[in-house]
């Protein structure tokens, strides 16, 4: 089941404790750079996540040289969707040469405290941990945009930086919805 409400523009991110493929349990500290935090809800298996995996890596890389930290979470129920297994993320991550933490909510505790609804989904914070950001990579579905197409997250990352605050203007993600366990 679903978060009744979603995260919205000036809350305050949830904390979290979760494995990452890397072994050790990560937190929201942790994972944050000195001016802020993406937090991406991604899952090994969604076609739209596969479409823009090259541009996430490209894409925290260009946070990280920002001072903003990245952290991916998958959150799917591995029981129904064994290709989203933990064993199957690191997989994942390997093969597309994940340079940021990528952590296992097998609980779904924190995609529930995100209000997380789909994969990909993009989380962006500031240094004082307030979401001024909650939308897409860019312009990409199930196939990659153009390879000059805006990259939304990044810039309004950059405007975060700068000015304290992301664009008005934000497009939500779209995707895979997440793969909640049945009660």
């Amino acid at each position: 089941m679903a978060s009744e409400e979603l995260l919205g523009r000036g809350d305050t991110a949830p904390d979290f404790a979760l494995p990452g493929i890397d072994g050790r349990t990560w937190r929201y500290a942790d994972a944050a750079g000195p001016n802020g935090l993406v937090v991406m809800f991604i899952c090994n298996h969604c076609p739209y996540v596969q479409a823009v995996v090259d541009r996430m890596v490209r894409d925290a890389a260009a946070l990280r040289a920002l001072g903003v930290g990245a952290v991916a979470i998958s959150s799917n129920d591995a029981a129904t969707y064994p290709a989203d297994s933990f064993e199957n993320m690191l997989v994942f991550a390997q093969r597309n040469g994940f340079d940021f933490p990528y952590l296992y909510d097998e609980p779904q505790d924190v995609a529930r405290a995100y209000g997380a609804v789909c994969t990909p989904e993009f989380f962006g914070f500031d240094r004082k941990r307030v979401l001024q950001y909650r939308g897409r990579l860019d312009a990409s579905g199930r196939h990659p945009s153009a390879a000059d197409a805006k990259r939304e997250l990044v810039e309004a990352m950059k405007q975060v930086v700068q000015t304290g605050r992301a664009p008005d203007e934000q497009v939500a993600s779209i995707g895979c919805s997440i793969k909640w366990k049945l009660e």
